[in-house]
């Protein structure tokens, strides 16, 4: 019994860092105002909940990105055979993210560069009385456009969002060192893929929109567009090992002839299911009545997502607006049609 309480605890210090996607469930509804409203709601470990107290007015912000996270992740992996449904329990989580899976690596880089760009992007839009608009750039403007507007406070983001994402790891309760490197390591990979997405957005300026001056600022891209960058570094994920190399431990590629570990790789510790049938001990809900793409060759596919199983066909009525007439001026006037699509879903 006392090793499986053990495990227990070593299983919650893991996903305690990511917990706070948890305020999604009540974090909305809470004002803020008060250091006491830090205890009201599930998911925050001590050293957030003082975080917490100390930046009251950043709050909505996270509760924001644990929002933006939850959508994202769903909507990036829906074509998967894990498509990340179980994230919506949080603050409790099964397997699939208790251990240092392939699963967990892109939930935690995902969470870590959401809350960053959650706040980098309230200090633009005045949301928080300590930060503004990020500095303007050094480098020096090319012909033709001038440096202003109000770009994404970068710099502060990552300040604030690496306290709170990495805090908890950082804990001396974390009593799985490797556990401990790995979600680091995943964190970073997540705010380094937002911070190298920083790019230059330009308004134009002139007579009759000859855009013959434009007024330049640097600004993020929609977390959707990190994540996808995500998924291509959770499909190339490396499974690693801690031990000693030199003087400290590291993280080392698990089989022999793998190229080393960079700071741009998400990495796991545990094999993952092959999340084709329903299995609680290994958090596994299976693919059954997962709807598929029989014309597809991708993940989507219902070779790949049905996992050899076969699939059914149904019929589906939809309605759709067509016959679509432009009025001067100026509207457009449409009518609707129905038709009969054919849908599938694994069996």
């Amino acid at each position: 019994m006392r090793l499986v309480g053990a495990a227990l605890l070593c299983q919650l210090g893991l996903v305690a860092a990511v917990r706070w996607l948890g305020l999604t469930e009540g974090g909305s509804w809470v004002a803020w105002n008060e250091s006491h409203h830090c205890r009201l709601l599930a998911g925050l470990v001590p050293d957030q909940l003082e975080l917490c107290r100390r930046n009251l007015e950043v709050m909505p912000s996270i509760v924001r990105a644990a929002h933006q996270t939850k959508s994202v992740c769903q909507k990036t992996l829906a074509d998967m055979r894990w498509n990340c449904s179980s994230i919506q329990h949080a603050p409790s989580f099964g397997p699939d993210l208790l251990k240092g899976t392939r699963e967990s690596a892109f939930v935690y880089a995902l969470a870590a560069a959401a809350v960053t760009h959650s706040i980098a992007q309230a200090c633009t839009l005045g949301e928080l009385p300590h930060c503004s608009c990020g500095s303007v750039p050094s480098e020096v403007p090319g012909p033709g456009f001038r440096w202003g507007g109000c770009g994404d406070n970068l710099h502060y983001g990552l300040q604030l969002g690496a306290a709170f994402a990495d805090s908890p790891l950082k804990s001396s309760k974390m009593r799985t060192p490797a556990l401990k490197a790995m979600n680091l390591q995943n964190n970073a990979v997540g705010r380094q893929v937002l911070s190298d997405s920083l790019d230059t957005k330009c308004k134009c300026h002139g007579v009759s929109g000859s855009c013959s001056v434009k007024t330049c600022w640097k600004g993020l891209p929609k977390l959707d567009e990190i994540a996808s960058d995500l998924k291509s570094k959770y499909l190339a994920a490396i499974k690693v090992t801690h031990r000693l190399t030199g003087p400290r431990k590291q993280l080392v590629p698990k089989e022999v002839g793998v190229r080393p570990v960079t700071e741009m790789d998400l990495v796991y510790l545990s094999n993952s299911p092959d999340y084709c049938t329903p299995n609680p001990h290994l958090g596994s809900v299976g693919t059954q009545d997962r709807p598929c793409n029989k014309t597809s060759v991708g993940s989507d596919s219902c070779n790949l997502l049905c996992c050899g199983r076969g699939y059914n066909a149904y019929t589906e009525e939809v309605v759709e607006r067509c016959h679509c007439k432009y009025h001067w001026c100026c509207y457009v006037v449409c009518k609707k049609c129905r038709r009969k699509v054919e849908r599938y879903v694994c069996k």
